[in-house]
């Protein structure tokens, strides 16, 4: 295989993916929504490393929960709506607990 990347468009497919190429572990970035006025952090990028090639899934925000993995926006003190970092993880966790995945969390400045 490769190098590079491959996104990946659907959240089915992905978790196919995660059990066919059984990696020890997932990560994921919430990103700024660059389509909104106010940035909020309402992107999900996760990304499975395998075999020198990443698998990336993105996921969007439709209504009040993300698209493709229904996990919910949360409004914050200031009004926007944001995923929280701890619930995604949690979420994730359980989607994959029969893969026995460990899942961190990816910040960029």
């Amino acid at each position: 295989m490769s190098d590079g990347h491959v996104r990946v468009r659907n959240w089915d497919e992905f978790k196919r993916l995660v059990s066919e190429k059984k990696p020890t572990s997932l990560v994921f970035v919430l990103e700024q929504n660059a389509l909104s006025p106010n940035k909020e952090l309402t992107t999900l990028r996760i990304i499975l490393m395998h075999d020198k090639r990443y698998y990336i899934f993105l996921d969007f925000p439709k209504g009040q929960s993300l698209r493709e993995t229904g996990i919910p926006l949360r409004k914050g003190k200031n009004g926007l709506y944001n995923l929280d970092e701890d619930e995604v993880k949690t979420i994730l966790k359980k989607e994959f607990e029969k893969e026995n995945l460990e899942i961190f969390s990816f910040w960029t400045a």
